[in-house]
This record gives structure tokens, sequence and C-alpha cells, in this order.
């Protein structure tokens, strides 16, 4: 989507590595020049994890201040933008973090925990593990999921939800799940071509999160994360713990607004069975 000249400035000033300096990371990476030159091949890469970056500082105000911060980030992949999360709160804004990085790829992890070393970045490590499966933290700060596929994302929020995370940042990917589910007489003639039904379907199960969310306290947005030209899995849910909700009538509501959502489309979302069983959403 082409910006304007307002909007496109705005955004160049808002960007979080721009500087003279190169960061180490990202040279590493084989996004950057020894010199600070971001490579023309990579130019792309080095928006998204600006946009990443922007995204993250509009709510570091809402992380716990005077105490280690405990951040998790599931499907971390080839880590990147988990590099790029641990330079700008450790490095840049020299707060104490721990990060862990999880994914189910062996030779990704070790990839991504020789380069944590390489660059002296005490606190981060990467471990093999299942989202669902992971137990090793009793509560977080910060949750990070970025392209979790089909229900590991529902597992990822639901884990936040957990321990009271207070951001989450979740870009879903390969929304399976409501495409078998889905049925309605009044949008017959969009539920009847492939296509409409799938792209659908993934926004029908981003709304439902949005709105399981939010009936579990959080404040919620979506964003576009990065343009579209370059993946179409552009949409980030980034969510903030609500502070001071008087005695839950407000997630009361919500949670109402969501059945009746919910019932319309004939939807059973895995987040909603996850967050029910662990006793995290409000009793009507």
């Amino acid at each position: 989507m082409a910006e304007s000249g307002t909007a496109s400035h705005d955004r160049m000033k808002k960007r979080v590595l721009e500087g003279s300096a190169p960061a180490p990371f990202l040279v590493e990476l084989g996004i950057m020049t020894a010199e600070g030159r971001v490579k023309a091949d990579k130019q792309d890469k080095y928006r998204q994890i600006n946009r990443f970056l922007e995204m993250v500082n509009d709510v570091a105000d809402q992380l716990p201040e005077g105490r280690e911060l405990k951040i998790v980030d599931f499907g971390c992949g080839k880590s990147y933008l988990t590099f790029a999360l641990y330079h700008l709160l450790a490095v840049e804004q020299k707060r104490s973090i721990s990060v862990i990085g999880l994914d189910l790829k062996e030779d990704v992890i070790a990839f991504c925990s020789s380069l944590a070393d390489r660059l002296g970045y005490e606190s981060l490590r990467f471990q093999v593990g299942d989202i669902g499966r992971f137990g090793e933290l009793s509560a977080a700060d910060m949750v990070v999921t970025l392209h979790a596929c089909d229900t590991a994302t529902d597992a990822a929020l639901a884990k936040a939800v957990g321990w009271d995370a207070s951001v989450i940042l979740s870009v879903p990917c390969c929304q399976h799940e409501a495409f078998g589910q889905i049925r309605s007489g009044e949008l017959a003639p969009l539920l009847g071509h492939g296509l409409l039904k799938e792209r659908f379907a993934a926004l029908a199960t981003d709304a439902a999160r949005t709105a399981l969310l939010e009936a579990a306290g959080y404040r919620t947005q979506v964003l576009e994360f990065i343009d579209p030209e370059h993946t179409p899995k552009n949409l980030m849910i980034r969510a903030v713990r609500r502070k001071g909700s008087p005695s839950g009538k407000l997630e009361k509501e919500k949670l109402l607004e969501y059945r009746r959502y919910r019932d319309s489309l004939n939807l059973d979302p895995a987040l909603e069975r996850e967050l029910a069983a662990a006793g995290r959403l409000p009793s009507l």
C-alpha cells in the first residue's frame, strides 16, 4: 500500500534502528555491512524489523519496571525479530530482561544459540520445544508469537493469558480450524467459494481471538505488520493487559459480545476452549 509523503516521513522518523553505527546483530545476520550500510537485497527485512520494533516501542511503557522482564518468543524460527527485540530492550534501553526463544527445529535453535553466544547476549537463550508443552515458566511479561501455524497461535495466546503477560504480540498464520467450522446461510455466497471462504475464515478467526483477549482483560489492536506484497500474513494482534477494570463488568460484556459473534458463524475456537479450561474467562 502506498503511503503519503507525510506518512512516509513520519515512519522514517520513528525508525528505531536508524543511526550511523552498525547494529552487531544485523551485521551477523547479513542484513547490514560492517560499515552500517543496509544491503540492497535486505531492505525489505530491514523495514520489517523496524516496523516490529516500532510496535514494541509503542507499548514498552506497559511493561513492569524495577525488575527483570521475562519474555518468550514462541515459534521463533531464525529469530531475526527475537534478536531485534533483545537489542532494543537490553542493549538500547538497558533493561534487565531474560528472553527464551522456542522452536521445534533443532538446526534453527542451534544456529540461534550460536549467534547469541557470538553477540554476547547472555540473557537470550533458545531451546527446542512445543508451545503447548512448554512449562518452564510460571509467569512472563511479554509473549511474542509470529507465524505459529493454526491452533499453535491459540496455544501461545492461552499461555500468555495464563501468565498475565502485560504485552502480547501475535502474527497468526494458517487459520485452518475455522475453515472447517464456519456455517452461515446468510453468508452462502461468500462461503460457497473456497478462496473467499479461506480468507474470510482467517479474518473470522483473528476477530474471535481479539474478542476473547478483550474478555480475558486485554485491550487489543489489529495492526498491519508489513506490506501485503511481502507476505499475505500481515496482520498483528497487539494486546496490552487492562489495568483496574471495575469488577469484571467490561470483561463480561465483551464475553457476551464474543458469544453472539461465535454463534452467528458456528465457531468453536481453540482459544476459547483453552481459556475456559484454565478458568481465564469471566463467569456470567
